[in-house]
């Protein structure tokens, strides 16, 4: 599934496949300033593309509450109407999406644990 909004900047949203991760990966080290991924990389699951580039990313995480919930990790600067569309675009994907990362707490801890662990070794 893939979007295209703003075709000036030729921006595109597309679903995350596993071909995506490290590159997902690097983008969150990078912004966190850290060197091994945590918890809060969560489970990516939305990215936007310009031209061939990884500009930002939405990733499930467990809020505050203890509930599902997701974060847009930003590489390059969206502008206000750019991010807008993307929070957007997440949400409605978000909401729609009944598999167990997207509403069991539970399952979700159990991928992250797991994706941290790969992406780790």
């Amino acid at each position: 599934m893939e979007t295209a909004f703003q075709p000036q900047k030729q921006l595109q949203i597309s679903e995350v496949y596993i071909a995506d991760i490290v590159e997902l990966k690097n983008i969150f080290l990078q912004l966190s300033n850290l060197e091994i991924v945590t918890e809060n990389f969560g489970i990516p699951f939305l990215m936007i593309r310009q031209k061939n580039n990884i500009i930002a990313f939405a990733s499930l995480f467990i809020n505050q509450k203890g509930e599902t919930d997701f974060v847009i990790y930003e590489k390059s600067s969206l502008n206000t109407e750019e991010k807008k569309n993307f929070f957007t675009h997440a949400q409605s994907y978000f909401k729609r999406n009944n598999s167990a990362n997207y509403r069991d707490p539970l399952q979700l801890k159990s991928s992250i644990e797991r994706m941290i662990n790969w992406l780790n070794i």
